[in-house]
């Protein structure tokens, strides 16, 4: 799968606080739609018969003799069993994690690619709801081993689910197996992304192991492993533009909540003053004239000081302000003085 080997690098660096959240409320409504989307017991055992009819017609049907392995064998049923229930919970999580760490520029695309995967499983279930070979009637041959070996696990007749709680899962939800398709994305970025060849050898092993477990303890035929490994296969094909349209919904999110703001904002004058206006008596806003200062005297331009008028009258001035030999003039009749007027006149 070239689209599944070669994620798409996005750049972006996620932030765990978004991502967590996200991964829950995803496998939260996975979990409680692969509970509602229980089909009728009658057509989900058809179905089951019918797949096998057609794996003995092909000669697929390696789960037979797998399972007879396992029935017979403890050293090998019992750890196959704690596989089948444990391993799609711890694995799963620590690839996103490594990667979330890791590889960041790759894993907002493997998360998309794993939550379409889980998404078109979750479709399959309710399309083509199929018994498991375990329950099935004993005369097809087939030994739950979960239920034959539960007094060494927490887990019951409900296959992996813990005791007494066999009511809260969907025994009737093989088709496709997810245990097989989330093996196989682990495998895909282990191989691709592992840089230790240990970790290449285990992206190998890994979906492998977990097709030979599913088959051998009964909980899926091999049709369901193949369907697993389609469903991932599509869900890596709609990665690309799965990612393409969240972006552009982000977009136009973004977009729209900027416009909101902008719009909410008061809107600011042009005008560098601010709208405050020059009154009369100013020049500059906030900076008045003196009141002494009047148009005609800003236009003769400043006034002499006292001391410097007398000076310019020249020495033996008077108080009539005629200088030495000079006629002085009545400042009211403009005629000129009397010497033989009275003292007081003068």
């Amino acid at each position: 799968m070239p689209h599944a080997t070669a994620l798409p690098a996005t750049g972006h660096r996620p932030r765990w606080w978004t991502e967590l959240p996200l991964i829950a409320v995803v496998y939260a409504l996975y979990s409680v739609g692969r509970l509602l989307v229980r089909g009728d017991v009658s057509t989900a055992v058809d179905h089951g018969l019918a797949i096998l009819r057609f794996e003995q017609a092909l000669y697929l049907n390696a789960e037979t003799p797998l399972n007879r392995l396992f029935t017979s064998t403890p050293a090998i049923g019992i750890p196959a069993d704690f596989a089948y229930a444990t391993l799609h919970y711890l694995v799963t999580p620590a690839i996103l994690v490594w990667m979330f760490r890791r590889r960041s520029a790759a894993y907002r695309a493997a998360r998309v690619w794993l939550m379409n995967s889980t998404l078109l499983g979750l479709v399959g279930f309710t399309l083509l709801p199929t018994c498991p070979p375990r329950l099935l009637d004993a005369s097809h041959g087939f030994v739950d081993t979960m239920a034959q070996y539960s007094a060494y696990g927490w887990w019951g007749e409900g296959a992996s689910a813990p005791r007494g709680l066999s009511g809260m899962t969907n025994q009737y939800a093989a088709m496709p197996s997810l245990h097989v398709g989330w093996s196989l994305w682990c495998g895909i970025l282990l191989w691709r992304h592992g840089r230790h060849p240990l970790l290449r050898a285990a992206g190998i092993a890994y979906p492998l192991i977990t097709t030979v477990v599913v088959m051998g303890t009964a909980n899926h035929y091999f049709l369901d492993a193949v369907a697993g490994a389609a469903v991932m296969g599509a869900g890596a094909l709609l990665t690309r533009p799965v990612i393409r349209l969240a972006d552009r919904i982000k977009g136009r999110l973004r977009a729209a909540l900027a416009t909101v703001r902008t719009a909410s904002e008061p809107v600011k004058s042009p005008i560098v003053s601010g709208g405050c206006k020059t009154s009369a008596g100013e020049r500059i806003p906030g900076q008045r004239t003196s009141s002494a200062d009047s148009p005609d005297a800003s236009a003769d331009g400043p006034a002499a000081p006292r001391g410097a008028a007398a000076d310019a009258a020249g020495p033996g001035a008077g108080p009539g302000g005629a200088g030495p030999g000079g006629a002085a003039t009545d400042a009211r009749a403009g005629a000129p003085a009397d010497d033989d007027a009275p003292a007081a006149a003068r």
